[in-house]
């Protein structure tokens, strides 16, 4: 999917800037041999700077977004980067990826979120200007700091059927774009919110020598996961809600002491206690964020 004029004018500057594009690639998943699209996107100044490699994100989306990979697929812009990129046009230098993760038969569980989401809700990029952005979850849970759960013996590391469920997917994705697109490997990151949050700590722990810094969102990492996180000492910033009801604050704790124990520094773990669950709202409109993941590469440790 392509949408504007290749090229458009750089402001306050000679230069013509490619303009951004928004990309479907198909591939065969392994888990149930069936054709999917995933998206990429992009940046501007793609096309018009040929001898730049870029920085690649693979984002990993939560609950809501699941779907076939093909005429659902828009669901996965509701939230994350390629939300910001793409519908408020936030100048984003990364390839992003961003896959759709199989039902795995959510929408006959009784989700509300998932059983009465319609197409007109997704958001559009307009010709003109951004849309507005959504309102935040409303919730009536005062700002209490809550004791930590230190024993996550008992605690599943993963929520039912997520993103482990297509892991050689998901590495054979992001070989293809670097493969097929310029990208800067020694600059690939991770990030995914909630569901997409436990899927990044995964994947990260599965294969830590891939990523130059990882940032889960609302969803937290388990103590089992940190060992080869640890010992490849990837950049860590972890984000949760103070109020969020569905990934509880109180799970966050154990696994970031985890990293510490094993001599971990590059730590960080904000905490949005005036938020609910949709913290990622506030994450990823930040400039913050990106600028951080921007400041670490495989090649500086």
């Amino acid at each position: 999917m392509v949408t504007m004029s290749m090229f458009t004018a750089c402001k306050n500057t000679n230069i013509t800037r490619s303009e951004e594009q928004l990309l479907r690639e198909n591939y065969v998943s392994n888990n149930d041999q069936k054709e999917r699209n995933y998206f990429v996107y992009l940046p501007r100044g793609y096309h018009s700077e040929p001898n730049k490699n870029w920085p690649v994100m693979l984002f990993l989306h939560g609950n809501g977004e699941r779907g076939n990979g093909n005429d659902e697929l828009d669901y996965v812009l509701s939230h994350g980067p390629v939300y910001e990129a793409w519908i408020q046009k936030k100048d984003l230098p990364f390839i992003i990826i961003s896959p759709q993760l199989h039902m795995f038969d959510f929408d006959q569980r009784g989700l509300g979120y998932i059983d009465n989401r319609k197409p007109s809700q997704i958001p559009k990029r307009l010709i003109d200007g951004v849309p507005p952005r959504s309102t935040a979850f409303i919730t009536e849970k005062k700002i209490n700091r809550e004791l930590s759960i230190s024993d996550m013996s008992a605690v599943a590391p993963l929520r039912p059927l997520g993103w482990e469920q297509v892991e050689s997917d998901l590495l054979n994705i992001l070989e293809n774009v670097t493969q097929k697109y310029r990208v800067n490997r020694n600059k690939t990151y991770l990030s995914g919110l909630s569901y997409g949050g436990f899927g990044t700590w995964y994947i990260a722990s599965k294969h830590p020598e891939k990523f130059a810094a990882i940032a889960p969102v609302v969803g937290w990492g388990h103590p089992d996961f940190m060992t080869s996180i640890a010992e490849h000492k990837i950049p860590i910033w972890q984000f949760a809600g103070g109020r969020d009801s569905s990934v509880k604050i109180p799970y966050f704790y154990a696994g970031i002491d985890k990293l510490r124990e094993l001599g971990h520094t590059k730590v960080r773990f904000t905490v949005h206690e005036d938020m609910e669950h949709d913290a990622w709202t506030r994450v990823y409109s930040s400039d913050d964020f990106y600028q951080w993941l921007l400041s670490y590469s495989l090649n500086n440790y």
